[in-house]
C-alpha cells in the first residue's frame, strides 16, 4: 500500500468492482458532460462502468488500484491494465484501460502514483498502450510527460455518434 497527502492506493480485487464502477462513471460524467449528450453518457455508463463489467475484467486477468480517501475510505480513483483491444496493438503490449481520479482531487499526484502502478504491471512487456480522446487536453499533458507519444488513432462510440481518440505508446523500461 502507498499513500499520499489525504489518500492510499492498494492494489484491488473483484471484492472492489462496485468501487471502481462508481469512480469510472463519475469521471465519465465529469470529463464527457457538455461535449457528450447526456442520454448517451448514462447510458455507456449502465454498460460499461458497472460493477459486473469491472469483476469481469479482473477475472479475466486485468489488474487494478485503487485510491481511497484516509478518513472514511471513499474511493476517488484507480489505473486498469489489461490485455490490449487496439488495433495498434502488437506482440508484447499491454493496455491502460482506464485511470482516472475524482478531479476535485487533481493536483495531488494520484495520477503519478498510478502511472507507476501500471508501469509495473506492464514488466516484462514491451510497450504500454492507451486511448484518451483527442480533446482531453489535460489528459494529453499528462501522458505527454509520462513519456507517452501518439502512434494512431481510432474512433469511439458512445451512444449514435463517433469520437476521435488517440493512441499513444510509451516503451516499457527493461
Amino acid at each position: 500500500m502507498t499513500a499520499g497527502t489525504g489518500w492510499t492506493m492498494r492494489e484491488a480485487g473483484v471484492e472492489d468492482a462496485a468501487a471502481l464502477a462508481l469512480v469510472g462513471a463519475a469521471t465519465f460524467l465529469e470529463s464527457f458532460a457538455g461535449v457528450i449528450d447526456g442520454d448517451a453518457i448514462v447510458g455507456h455508463c449502465a454498460r460499461h462502468h458497472q460493477s459486473d463489467a469491472y469483476r469481469a475484467l479482473l477475472e479475466n486477468g486485468a489488474r487494478a488500484w485503487l485510491i481511497e480517501a484516509t478518513t472514511g475510505g471513499a474511493p476517488l480513483g484507480y489505473a486498469l491494465v489489461s490485455q490490449p483491444d487496439l488495433a495498434a496493438a502488437q506482440v508484447g503490449d499491454l493496455e491502460l484501460k482506464r485511470i482516472y481520479s475524482l478531479s476535485r482531487f487533481h493536483g495531488l499526484g494520484m495520477g503519478a502514483r498510478l502511472m507507476d502502478a501500471a508501469l509495473g504491471a506492464a514488466a516484462g512487456y514491451q510497450r504500454l498502450l492507451l486511448g484518451v480522446y483527442h480533446g482531453n487536453s489535460r489528459a494529453l499533458a499528462f501522458y505527454k510527460k509520462q513519456g507517452f507519444t501518439q502512434i494512431g488513432s481510432r474512433q469511439f462510440q458512445v451512444g449514435p455518434r463517433l469520437y476521435d481518440d488517440y493512441i499513444l505508446a510509451r516503451p516499457v523500461a527493461v
